[in-house]
């Protein structure tokens, strides 16, 4: 994927011999189509998401079989970045798109698996694509596996304790319970275990500015202050998560270890809602919206005591993880609880922040903040993107529009067996990407007998 001279034009030259998993060619057209979807611009397709990723896109054209184009409207250096969406995008074959009824079910793609028996909520099995292309640095066709089974296990401590007796060969965790357990049982050498905090997503409290009583940064202020994320970080996750300073991670373009954002102080938190009191005639009170599971549950009600020690009246009311984002897009909120922003160029979080984003889920309008995007976004100079921000993380601290809990730890338990959880080599030879933010590849998986 190259670039012209001022990013506004890139050139995508396909792998030669790669083919979906129903025999049909991966191409220049497929791959035009699959872009002009994501748009908006295919027929019959209207993407809740990828449309607001790819705006800056005007034109996808053919050069030949296995060459393509794509024009911006703008210098845009994170177009890469963007075609990979922290793993939320990829090139589905030509028959999958072309069948509204079944798109989201008959899955069709490229990749070192592919489908064969779907049960929603129960699993889903895919098997070795014999015909992948992908090969490791010995030139050993990948996927190791022969197959792999997906499970959901919607209790975090049951899914734990699962790898522990042996019923789930891997799993994937974030909570402090689940990973308080796996690092216990690591230390004493009855799982294997991947960690990362690296690139991290962040977990956070949304406020919605976009209403009363959020509409007031005296009002943002004050729910910020009156939560002691240390005591909740040793409450909710006994210590072993890292406090968040901001949106960005350690690693990432913008961070800092300290954006300004307001520490835990009571007597100012209750100065802040004073204050808001004073401008508005009424007392602080909001209600806290979250997915009805055990472990967040448990977060909402520590944050409920916190606010109420401040002297705020707060509901909390629990929703199913289902209807969550639903919610956010909606509006029908005064904070909520989320987590997002995961590693990669920070202009991925362009569509989550500016003023008037279907994706703000905040509502906030801020003139400072759409112009640092906007120079963020179209900048050719990697220190000045640097810089740019920098200061986005810093009037993130200054207005509290979200309020940070701390940097997401996903872990990775499994059998003592199980190796390669990042992957091979990438083609180039150099090593895999090293965060679990995105997810991570399944095709260098193997089990040791």
């Amino acid at each position: 994927v190259e670039p012209n001279e001022d990013f506004s034009q890139w050139t995508i030259t396909l792998r030669d011999g790669v083919t979906f998993h129903d025999g049909t060619e991966l191409d220049a057209g497929v791959v035009k189509n699959n872009l002009d979807a994501y748009r908006g611009e295919y027929p019959a397709r209207q993407p809740l998401l990828l449309r607001f990723i790819f705006e800056p896109v005007t034109a996808v054209d053919v050069v030949d079989d296995l060459t393509l184009t794509v024009t911006t409207d703008a210098p845009w250096p994170a177009f890469p970045a963007a075609l990979y969406a922290n793993g939320r995008a990829g090139i589905i074959g030509q028959a999958q798109l072309d069948d509204p009824d079944t798109c989201d079910r008959k899955l069709i793609g490229t990749g070192p698996f592919q489908l064969d028996e779907w049960v929603v909520n129960d699993h889903l099995r895919a098997s070795r694509n014999q015909s992948y292309w992908g090969t490791d640095a010995d030139g050993n066709q990948l996927p190791y596996l022969d197959a792999i089974e997906f499970r959901p296990v919607v209790d975090p401590v049951t899914k734990a304790n699962a790898v522990l007796s042996g019923d789930l060969t891997m799993a994937h965790g974030s909570g402090g319970a689940v990973t308080q357990i796996w690092m216990d049982a690591d230390d004493a050498g009855d799982i294997s275990l991947v960690s990362s905090e690296e690139f991290p997503e962040v977990a956070y409290t949304i406020v919605n500015a976009a209403k009363p009583p959020f509409d007031n940064r005296n009002a943002r202020l004050a729910a910020a202050a009156a939560v002691d994320v240390e005591e909740f970080n040793q409450i909710r996750n006994n210590g072993i998560f890292t406090i968040a300073s901001g949106p960005f991670g350690p690693g990432n373009m913008g961070y800092l270890e300290d954006a300004g954002y307001p520490p835990y102080d009571l007597e100012a938190a209750r100065g802040y809602a004073a204050a808001y009191e004073a401008e508005t005639g009424q007392p602080l009170a909001f209600s806290y919206t979250y997915q009805n599971d055990p472990e967040t549950t448990q977060t909402a009600q520590v944050l409920q005591s916190m606010w109420q020690e401040a002297g705020f009246d707060v509901s909390i009311r629990p929703i199913e993880q289902a209807a969550l984002i639903s919610t956010a897009i909606g509006g029908d909120y005064d904070t909520i609880s989320w987590r997002n922003h995961p590693g990669g160029d920070s202009d991925s979080q362009y569509i989550w922040w500016y003023g008037g984003s279907p994706l703000n889920f905040g509502g906030f309008d801020d003139p400072e903040l759409n112009a640092l995007l906007d120079e963020g976004r179209t900048s050719l100079d990697p220190e000045r993107r640097t810089e740019v921000y920098e200061e986005v993380n810093r009037q993130f601290g200054a207005e509290a529009y979200n309020q940070w809990i701390n940097w997401v730890r996903w872990s990775v338990a499994g059998d003592t067996g199980v190796n390669g959880v990042f992957g091979p080599l990438l083609p180039d030879g150099s090593e895999p990407f090293g965060g679990l933010a995105g997810g991570h590849p399944v095709s260098g998986i193997w089990l040791a007998q």
